[in-house]
């Protein structure tokens, strides 16, 4: 069994940058594929970009270019860099995880955080 532990969140005005971070309870995880998805108030959670253990990388359609997710592979930490924040980036915001060979698909992510709270005002 794998934690997935969120931290980064916060409020920032329009325009501004937050970097969150998700640390793996074991260094010695590999997933094939960890991501982060977001949920706004009364919404679906949506994905947001996935990274693979290669390093191959994809967003989701409107965080492209401002959004950069990477990770370090030694303490199987995942970043998400956020730049240009917008109201509409508001929401809970969760990291994945699939297993050593899962593909990057919802339904292959098997470990998923808590969630950190991202409000940004206009």
């Amino acid at each position: 069994q794998v934690q997935l532990a969120e931290s980064g969140g916060g409020s920032v005005q329009a325009g501004g940058s937050l970097r969150l971070s998700c640390a793996a309870s074991r260094d010695s995880y590999s997933p094939n594929c960890m991501a982060w998805f977001r949920q706004a108030p009364g919404k679906e959670r949506d994905w947001v970009a996935y990274i693979t253990r290669g390093g191959m990388v994809s967003y989701a359609e409107g965080v492209e270019g401002r959004f950069t997710i990477s990770k370090d592979n030694a303490k199987t930490t995942l970043y998400l860099q956020m730049n240009s924040l917008k109201p509409e980036d508001t929401g809970a915001y969760y990291c994945a995880a699939s297993s050593v060979s899962g593909y990057c698909s919802r339904p292959d992510y098997i470990y998923w955080g808590q969630g950190t709270q991202v409000t940004v005002s206009s």
